[in-house]
């Protein structure tokens, strides 16, 4: 197993510990701190497996799988966990994760039609706000402008995913009638 698909392997190996230390009190006063600090390794592994298998051309199928699929686990974990925090409506986490099962069935019926959909900007500058919207929401900084901060991260991400969403569907509409549907 090369370096990048032990960096996504590490990155899955995370999430329970990081869904621990959100919904316990396991580190004491220090548990979202602790929580925070996976959630930021565990990003970080995102950024430099990619880096690395492209440049050092170590891509191979199976990080083609579990690079995205490790991603939307760690993402998905963290929005459920904020969830019972009053941190983050359900109905957001929902679209959220709908989004990400309608690409990823989008993507199996284009791989059955022998079709790569590869990652837009969109699809990247959606994870990146996703990110950044979990970490500012675990740090919960207090007072009116951290609120405000947190709102806006929220709807930002709401927005990047949707128009993540339409992007993938316009640019391979393809898939729809090739695909057999």
């Amino acid at each position: 197993m090369n370096l990048p698909n032990k960096l996504t392997v590490l990155r899955v190996i995370m999430i329970p510990f990081f869904v621990v230390f959100m919904l316990t009190d396991l580190g004491g006063t220090y548990s979202n701190y602790i929580a925070l600090v996976i959630f930021c390794v565990a990003s970080l592994t995102d950024m430099l497996d990619g880096k690395i298998a492209r440049k050092y051309n170590l891509v191979t199928n199976f990080g083609k799988f579990m690079d995205p699929l490790a991603d939307k686990l760690l993402v998905s974990s963290a929005m459920i966990c904020l969830i019972p925090m009053d941190k983050l409506p359900a109905w957001i986490v929902i679209v959220i994760i709908s989004r990400e099962f309608i690409i990823s069935g989008f993507r199996l019926v284009a791989s059955d039609s022998g079709i790569v959909i590869a990652a837009s900007y969109w699809g990247k500058f959606k994870t990146v706000s996703q990110m950044f919207m979990i970490i500012f929401l675990i740090l919960d900084l207090p007072g009116n402008i951290a609120s405000v901060i947190e709102t806006v991260l929220i709807y930002l991400a709401l927005i990047l995913t949707v128009v993540s969403l339409i992007d993938y569907i316009v640019k391979n509409k393809e898939v729809l009638t090739k695909g057999g549907m």
